[in-house]
């Protein structure tokens, strides 16, 4: 797997470390990378089966209206 080295204020890796319970900056960095991550995946998961479901709504033939 490739590595990326960045550079992030420590202040902020040590609340993270802190608010995620782990003991180093490598796994406090990792975990808000893959959280991130998956919230990403489970707002297209909601948004997809929303969208899909109003284009379902528009593709059925209107009724005229009187």
């Amino acid at each position: 797997m490739a590595k990326v080295n960045i550079s992030l204020d420590a202040e902020l890796v040590v609340e993270v470390m802190v608010l995620a319970g782990v003991g180093s900056p490598q796994d406090a960095v990792e975990a808000v990378v893959r959280d991130y991550i998956a919230r990403g995946h489970r707002t297209e998961a909601r948004t997809g089966l929303k969208e899909q479901g109003l284009r379902e709504v528009e593709a059925k033939p209107q009724e005229p209206q009187a």
